[in-house]
């Protein structure tokens, strides 16, 4: 397979992972709470108990607002790596999403049932992270010595997730 596609363009192939992804959550995401959250806020630990509150109320169309501005910031953050070897916040970024496949399967075991996004986690984002790496580590482009040093700068992306959700929450109303 490492003949068939370039590395510039499995790069690129982050931002169809990523909205795949992230689709998922915005379909599901509204439905999906107003069933399943009077039956797991009591199994969730203390810690995430005001995450999943904030949560439960979340209409797909707010979630969307936080998707779209993580979408705007890849799109310049790849076309750096992919353009010009600037990979700091791409590997971070791709780090986190990759991270971000346990965080869900860990979420649908703690509660027992499907939950958004845990089918594209584990189809698209698992796959499609450990290829990049392997990619990248394997044709010389990076080693894995730079890709846990730059790993961290993924969490730069917190408050624009965590801005983008107060900003759909403010932009549209209940």
């Amino acid at each position: 397979m490492d003949s068939l596609i370039s590395v510039s363009s499995l790069m690129w192939l982050y931002l169809a992972a990523f909205i795949i992804h992230d689709l998922e959550e915005i379909i599901f995401v509204e439905s999906w709470m107003n069933k399943h959250y009077p039956r797991i806020k009591g199994r969730i630990p203390s810690f995430a108990g005001p995450l999943l509150r904030g949560m439960s109320t979340v209409k797909s169309s707010q979630f969307a607002v936080a998707v779209l501005l993580e979408f705007v910031l890849f799109i310049p953050v790849t076309y750096w790596a992919v353009e010009h070897g600037n990979y700091v916040l791409f590997v971070g970024f791709n780090a986190l999403m990759l991270l971000h496949v346990f965080t869900h399967a860990g979420q649908s075991v703690w509660v027992r049932s499907y939950t958004p996004g845990v089918v594209t986690a584990v189809i698209v984002t698992l796959p499609y992270g450990l290829y990049l790496f392997y990619r990248l580590t394997n044709e010389g482009v990076l080693t894995w010595g730079q890709i846990l040093l730059y790993a961290p700068t993924g969490l730069l992306v917190l408050p624009v997730v965590l801005g983008g959700h107060k900003l759909g929450k403010m932009v549209i109303r209940d």
